[in-house]
């Protein structure tokens, strides 16, 4: 029989292995796993894809002016084949009512235009008819092209100007032409170019709106636009590049929603979304023939495929 005293070394032996087993499989549960190094590879991988995606990308190369006058005369025959049928959009029958016609058209429409100068003159045909005028029955005739006032002083200004001056002709130069009372350059160049046959680069606000969204300029001044735009293209070309530039923006490149969609030189165009793409939602946004609607002349030219517009009060 063994004796009570060689007993206890192994009772306690067993006591002091099994806490130091219990420490063991505690320290071993807790210890991180070699995989949780795995989701930082991740986050720095997608750090770096994501500091890659923020870089500035390169800037493109500037255009030369090689380039430039390649893609601007390319810009004016897509639109010579749109526009074939281009054309000055104020009814006239000689250089005098065109002059009148475009004084006249400032701050407002064409066809507000085409639809007044009919009785004006019906009343006063000749420069010295309307210079001898009645301020006051001027100012009525047509004071549906607003500023009537002020218009009629041009009107009747630049009037009396050709009779004591010009004979009771309109001059074929421009340096004649903006002496007169209310002519300007672009007043001047209208007259020049589709009265006379001179060519000149007619800056009105579409013309201006769109050289510059084409970036052919950055000039906002028109004198300072035409002078670049002239360095474009021949001079044969000035007159009609005019007309089709001021017909695109009229019925597809509008000042504040063009119709990018529906646009024939979309490709071209260095301000492509500007305005709504969607091709179906873009045809709702033209205006006059391209959007089966009258035009601005109620006596368009013969090749004129849209509809003459109304008369005045017409419905």
């Amino acid at each position: 029989m063994s004796k009570p005293s060689e007993q206890k070394p192994a009772t306690a032996g067993a006591a002091k292995s099994t806490p130091a087993k219990k420490a063991a499989a505690a320290a071993k549960k807790t210890a991180p796993a070699k995989k949780a190094t795995a989701p930082k590879k991740a986050t720095a991988a997608k750090k770096a894809t994501a500091a890659k995606k923020a870089a500035p990308a390169k800037k493109a190369a500037p255009e030369s002016h090689t380039a430039l006058v390649r893609r601007a005369r390319r810009i004016n025959r897509e639109l010579a084949e749109v526009y074939s049928y281009a054309h000055p959009e104020l009814d006239f029958e000689n250089p005098f009512e065109l002059l009148v016609a475009t004084v006249l058209s400032a701050q407002t429409t064409d066809l507000r235009v085409n639809q007044t100068t009919p009785r004006l003159f019906a009343a006063y045909p000749t420069p010295e008819d309307l210079a001898a005028a009645n301020p006051e029955e001027v100012e009525e005739l047509i004071r549906p092209t607003g500023f009537f006032r002020a218009k009629t002083k041009s009107i009747m200004g630049l009037a009396t100007a050709l009779r004591d001056n010009h004979g009771g002709e309109v001059p074929g130069r421009i340096e004649d032409l903006v002496k007169l009372p209310g002519v300007g350059r672009k007043t001047a160049f209208v007259v020049l170019g589709n009265a006379f046959g001179v060519p000149g680069i007619t800056v009105d606000t579409h013309f201006g709106r769109l050289v510059r969204r084409w970036k052919w300029t950055e000039e906002t001044d028109p004198v300072k636009v035409e002078a670049a735009i002239a360095d474009l293209f021949p001079k044969s070309e000035w007159t009609m590049l005019s007309h089709r530039v001021i017909f695109h923006g009229r019925r597809i490149c509008h000042s504040r929603k063009p119709a990018c969609g529906a646009c024939p030189i979309a490709d071209l165009c260095p301000s492509y979304g500007e305005g709504e793409t969607d091709p179906e939602k873009a045809k709702k946004l033209l205006k006059y023939e391209m959007g089966g609607l009258p035009g601005q002349r109620l006596k368009p030219p013969p090749d004129y495929p849209g509809k003459a517009a109304p008369p005045l009060g017409a419905a």
